[in-house]
């Protein structure tokens, strides 16, 4: 049976703007369905990084977080640490970065909490016994919460093709460890000729599984080690670096297997902004120029089908002259633009396991509202 995902373009009328049109599409997607009355609700959001200016505006979360309140629900904005070292590997960074972008409680009217605690390592194992991944490890916050709802900025990604819901709750949702697994078949690594021997990851790593060798340069004891990626986060000059050893379907996959471990025995709702549509991910510090003008919001309770319309409706849309489109090949108007700019990453990867191991179908019945 197909999944219905409903769509609403960005044509407004003067009392009908893009925040009614946010409304109406909640509503009409069945959001007010949910059992909301008296529980905790992890909104599942991005807060981007410093620098980038394509996440998605507060102005739109703030009706999501008043939507979820009028329901009876206890709303709260989640993001986990990243892996690599930036201005979110850490609670206070992250938090204060999500200020400076808008999300406060003076703008969205609820709390922002980092799901992964203080410096990635709080986390719940959840077991799924699946192809790559046996028990996926999710932020806390995000793991103890009644309902989820994720609000994702849709736009392409150098690693999985495109990031629409699967992403933002897949590996947005992964503790520093979740994270490494699912970029990684094995434990980080230093490079030698890189370090210079300041000591961070030896202070920060959990396991004191990091020394001086013989050269004074951090050497890691893999027998200690467990891989949570402390190192990589606080290394400052790409010293303690993720190995990246496996194929960007495998990251798909287990990106999809991790999604199923949030949303697992949870109600769920999913809302893709397809707006400022940049080529690469939100955890730059800049955003390129847009491939396709703005399309739309879509919703669904399905994220598979979700983020395949989603994938659709890009593809359906004009490219915009001057883009990453053009940059070697020109683009040519019927060809998939994610593949056409990540051509050594297939999205299909994705969604065909996400719909093998039950997360959700690709085949949708998109219903258009006005």
């Amino acid at each position: 049976m197909a999944s219905k995902v409903f769509f609403t373009d960005m044509r407004v009328l003067p009392d009908y703007g893009l925040l009614e049109k946010l409304d109406a599409l909640m509503k009409r997607a069945g959001m007010d369905n949910v059992d909301f009355k008296d529980k905790l609700v992890a909104i599942k959001i991005t807060f981007g990084e410093r620098g980038n200016m394509a996440y998605i505006r507060p102005g739109y979360i703030a009706r999501v977080v008043k939507k979820i309140q009028d329901l009876g629900g206890k709303p709260i904005l989640v993001d986990c640490n990243t892996l690599y070292y930036g201005m979110r590997a850490n609670a206070v960074d992250h938090l204060e970065t999500a200020m400076l972008n808008g999300f406060n409680r003076i703008a969205v009217g609820c709390n922002v909490m980092i799901a992964d605690g203080l410096t990635g390592l709080d986390c719940t194992e959840i077991p799924i016994n699946m192809d790559y991944v046996k028990n996926a490890k999710i932020g806390s916050v995000i793991a103890a919460a009644d309902i989820i709802v994720s609000v994702s900025h849709f736009k392409g990604h150098q690693g999985t093709g495109f990031g629409g819901a699967l992403k933002n709750v897949g590996m947005g949702s992964g503790s520093r460890q979740g994270k490494m697994e699912m970029h990684a078949a094995s434990k980080p690594k230093i490079l030698e000729e890189k370090c210079v021997a300041c000591g961070k990851c030896i202070q920060h790593c959990p396991q004191k599984a990091i020394s001086y060798n013989d050269n004074h340069k951090a050497c890691i004891d893999y027998a200690k080690c467990i891989g949570c990626g402390q190192c990589v986060a606080t290394c400052h000059y790409g010293a303690a670096v993720a190995n990246y050893d496996q194929e960007s379907a495998t990251v798909g996959k287990k990106m999809a297997e991790y999604a199923f471990a949030v949303l697992k025995g949870k109600p769920n709702f999913h809302i893709n902004m397809v707006m400022d549509i940049s080529p690469e991910c939100d955890c730059w510090s800049i955003n390129d120029l847009a491939i396709a003008p703005n399309v739309g919001m879509a919703a669904s309770f399905d994220p598979v089908a979700l983020d395949r319309v989603c994938v659709d409706l890009v593809n359906q849309a004009p490219s915009i002259p001057g883009s990453m489109l053009f940059d070697k090949e020109p683009y040519v108007v019927g060809q998939d633009k994610f593949e056409h700019i990540h051509p050594d990453v297939s999205w299909r990867d994705t969604l065909d396991h996400a719909e093998e191991i039950g997360l959700g179908s690709q085949d949708y019945e998109l219903v258009k509202m006005k």
